[in-house]
């Protein structure tokens, strides 16, 4: 496999508020010049009466919504044109894997009811979800039927389903798949995909979704082959130490993505009253944090509107609030191209303080070295740290100041150990390593500038402010 897609730097085209599929290409541009190597797509399949994304009526039926008007090729082979192109773009496409549950308009409802699970008065059953903080919070999604994945008597005829399900789109040219909703699924059924999915591409990748997920619930995906997971450190206040302890327990079964954001969350935007420190602040941490990191498309615009699987269409795009691409861009290159910022790394916090957060990372991909992530935790005032006692630094130490657009690329020279930290920013003392290839790969990247190009306006119609 490329080894910088073992990097999963992945941009969420949100399908509903992209349009069709022609249009996918200029927000694949986009993730493109901002170092995204992956670009996962929600369901795109033919959903049943609610219209909900994640109803799916259809497996082999590409959802109308995503097929131009008049359209003459058939859906599958226009789907299978468009992740041709995003590869040759140097995307990896990922779809979401929904094997717990289908839309109640079915037609295997009908064709195969031994596949569903059945109360006690032979009715089906649709999925739920408890609130992990208040068990008394239920959502039930009584637009789905919940499959029966450990108990149907026609097991063996289920799990083929889904293994040939597996296998078709990899044929058709995605690259890897988000397990939605991955605790719900025996941990049998994964290690059984997993393995279907290697016999038609070895380099396939299962990323499994556990949003609302218990620890333990989480911690029983272990070996079941799932090659990454994604975590809870967007809701990390720097402070408590669950983060950390969650993070090294976890990393045991596999890596995991950050987000400072998801389709299934409220915009960090509207949370923020549009404040773009904050965003450039959680995005560098999620970067720095896991292995991966992933957000959704209008993050890097400060969208506000939330993305809903039933509602959102493409008259839905928003004005800018601001234009933090090329930040976004320097964060991933260095990611990719820094060995102390790959891998899930372990972490202990180096020095106490109320205002700053100083974390030691330490990665199996340089594991003789140390780097270390500083977090101004206020989110109004400068915050001077000093690094005395904390790192063993060298005349190779450079201090990157990843918040900062104008900062050099090969970091600073660390002239003492004093640092002022501008609010909530972000910043990485790491060894600086001289690499033409890392230089020429940062200046051969696109330089944003303050106008929108005329492909973009013709999209979503973003326009600034």
């Amino acid at each position: 496999m490329n080894s910088q897609k073992q990097i999963p730097i992945i941009y969420n085209l949100f399908p509903r508020l992209a349009g069709t599929m022609p249009a996918w290409l200029q927000h694949a541009a986009r993730a493109v010049d901002m170092g995204f190597n992956w670009l996962y797509i929600n369901p795109v399949l033919y959903t049943g009466y609610s219209g909900s994304l994640y109803a799916i009526k259809h497996h082999y039926l590409v959802n109308p919504l995503f097929l131009p008007r008049g359209a003459k090729k058939d859906g599958m082979v226009l789907l299978e044109q468009t992740l041709r192109q995003f590869r040759d773009m140097g995307l990896w496409p990922m779809m979401d894997l929904i094997v717990n549950h289908t839309s109640r308009d079915c037609p295997l409802i009908r064709e195969h009811p031994s596949w569903y699970l059945h109360g006690d008065h032979a009715e089906l059953v649709s999925p739920f979800a408890q609130d992990v903080d208040d068990p008394k919070k239920i959502t039930v999604w009584d637009d789905l039927a919940e499959i029966d994945n450990s108990g149907s008597t026609d097991r063996e005829g289920l799990w083929a389903y889904w293994a040939e399900l597996v296998k078709h789109y990899l044929r058709l040219g995605f690259k890897g798949f988000r397990c939605d909703t991955a605790y719900k699924v025996p941990a049998e059924l994964w290690r059984h995909l997993v393995e279907a999915g290697a016999s038609v591409d070895p380099e396939a990748m299962f990323f499994a979704e556990t949003l609302g997920a218990t620890e333990e619930q989480t911690l029983a995906l272990n070996g079941t082959g799932l090659h990454y997971f994604f975590n809870s450190s967007k809701w990390w206040d720097f402070e408590q130490p669950w983060c950390l302890a969650q993070h090294e327990k976890l990393g045991k079964i596999a890596p995991s993505i950050s987000f400072p954001e998801s389709h299934d969350t409220r915009r960090l935007a509207a949370d923020t009253d549009g404040n773009e420190v904050i965003q450039r602040q959680r995005y560098a941490f999620a970067a720095v944090f896991s292995a991966g990191l992933m957000i959704p498309i209008g993050y890097e615009f400060g969208f506000k509107q939330g993305l809903d699987v039933v509602f959102t269409n493409p008259n839905h795009g928003e004005t800018p609030t601001f234009d933090i691409r090329q930040f976004i861009q320097r964060v991933n290159l260095l990611k990719l191209e820094h060995p102390l910022l790959h891998g899930e790394g372990t972490f202990q916090v180096a020095k106490k303080d109320p205002d700053v957060l100083v974390l030691e990372r330490r990665t199996a991909q340089a594991p003789d070295k140390a780097g270390w992530i500083l977090v101004n935790k206020t989110l109004d005032k400068s915050v001077t740290v000093t690094l005395d006692g904390v790192a063993a630094l060298s005349p190779n130490h450079r201090l990157y100041r990843i918040c900062r657009d104008n900062s050099p690329w090969a970091g600073e020279p660390l002239l003492d150990k004093t640092v002022t930290l501008d609010p909530a920013e972000v910043a990485l003392v790491l060894e600086w390593q001289e690499d033409k290839r890392d230089t020429e790969y940062h200046h051969n990247q696109p330089s944003f500038g303050k106008d929108f190009s005329s492909q973009m306006r013709e999209g979503l119609g973003f326009s600034l402010p």
